[in-house]
């Protein structure tokens, strides 16, 4: 897209509401990100096995995946302005408590937990874009409001640099500061329409919705392979270059701020391909791409190898995360904040089981290897979906038109 197509694209919606619902996700992402930065220090003070440095990096990320499902269908209710402040309100309160308390193992995942809400700010700050924009600039419009996940890269990089000087409980308050300032401009600049026409669903319709809607389905585990993936990788690579290749936290928050922003910048490209070349398309090829690069991943290569496969994994993850998003945009527009939702969950829950089977098969087999094997059946099935939802796409049209 050259810069005056960009200019009038941009132009063509509401651009402060953009802002807004960029800020939003791009603050809370580094807060729903900040344990998985601050992993390396948390683990050595509590003295964790593999498995608890997984579970305690992926319970934000099950919290915000469980929180989705009902702030979803509750932007749809009650607007996404309304319950985005509250979201960070509730992340205000959490970097409080881990900031004050958070002196054992237990009070982390506990802690961790709460900060889920920070990723929940998803399904609030897709509706506030998607709404802003008309429908030929769908994916250009929530592709720029998701690279808010750049929150990885000021988490896993500067995270590390003041837990060094202030200690992993210090960067829990000073982050409280950056959420209270996101809550104030939120308020002012984000313009939210009325929803006119729009039936109000109870969270249990929704849920029957998702149920029965076999393309929701297929999307949901779509996205739980490709923003799963991506936010999972960013939650557990520093902990994984540190013990696999023995890197200190700031070198290990480094390369991963690196990764993420790889796949950050990469989602409003998904996004505007998808546009231009159709969703279903471009992840026939993203998926066994991915699959391919996890493969030679699984083999432990030396870090001269390791760091540009890393980087270049998260960026088609990233990519495909825009893509997927493109086709649900089009699909859903009339229920974005539900269908963020829970497809928004699905992500979450795939990020959850990532680092957490990272961790166990380590104490299991005694190699990181078999996390990247896992993933890679998992872009296998996804490949095989999407050729089998794209076959039965051509078939029902042939039959419509015959």
């Amino acid at each position: 897209m050259t810069p005056h197509a960009l200019k009038t694209a941009l132009k063509s919606g509401h651009w402060p509401s953009l802002v807004g619902a960029w800020l939003h996700f791009e603050v809370s992402f580094v807060v729903w990100l900040l344990i998985g930065a601050l992993g390396v220090a948390i683990a050595q003070d509590f003295a964790l096995s593999a498995t608890q440095k997984g579970l305690l990096v992926a319970i934000p990320l099950l919290g915000g995946a469980l929180l989705r499902i009902v702030v979803g269908p509750f932007t749809d209710q009650f607007g996404a302005k309304r319950v985005g402040l509250g979201i960070l309100w509730t992340e205000a309160a959490a970097l409080s408590l881990g900031w004050l308390f958070g002196h054992t193992y237990a009070q982390m995942l506990g802690i961790g937990l709460l900060l889920g809400a920070a990723g929940a700010s998803f399904a609030v700050a897709l509706p506030v874009a998607s709404r802003a924009y008309p429908s030929q600039h769908q994916g250009l419009a929530m592709g720029i409001a998701a690279t808010g996940n750049s929150g990885v890269l000021l988490a896993t990089f500067f995270a590390p640099r003041l837990a060094a000087n202030v200690g992993w409980h210090g960067v829990f308050g000073l982050m409280i500061l950056p959420v209270l300032i996101t809550a104030v401009v939120f308020s002012v600049i984000v313009h939210e329409p009325p929803l006119q026409n729009q039936p109000r669903k109870s969270l249990a319709a929704s849920f029957r919705m998702v149920f029965q809607e076999r393309f929701m389905q297929w999307l949901c585990f779509f996205y739980g392979v490709t923003f799963g993936g991506f936010v999972g990788f960013s939650s557990f690579l520093p902990i994984f270059f540190h013990d696999q290749y023995g890197l200190d936290m700031v070198a290990a928050g480094t390369l991963t701020a690196a990764c993420g922003l790889a796949g950050s910048l990469a989602r409003p490209v998904g996004g505007h391909w998808a546009d231009r070349t159709g969703g279903l398309t471009l992840l026939q090829v993203g998926f066994p791409a991915i699959g391919g690069l996890c493969v030679l991943l699984a083999w432990l290569p030396p870090p001269f190898w390791a760091f540009p496969l890393t980087v270049t994994t998260l960026l088609l993850l990233g990519f495909g995360n825009g893509v997927v998003f493109q086709v649900a945009s089009l699909r859903y527009r009339n229920m974005m904040g539900t269908a963020s939702g829970f497809i928004g969950a699905a992500g979450g829950i795939g990020g959850f089981c990532l680092p957490f089977w990272f961790g166990l098969l380590k104490d299991v087999t005694g190699t990181y290897a078999s996390g990247f094997l896992i993933f890679v059946v998992l872009t296998g099935i996804a490949t095989g979906s999407v050729l089998y939802i794209q076959r039965s796409l051509s078939l029902s049209i042939k039959e419509e038109t015959s």
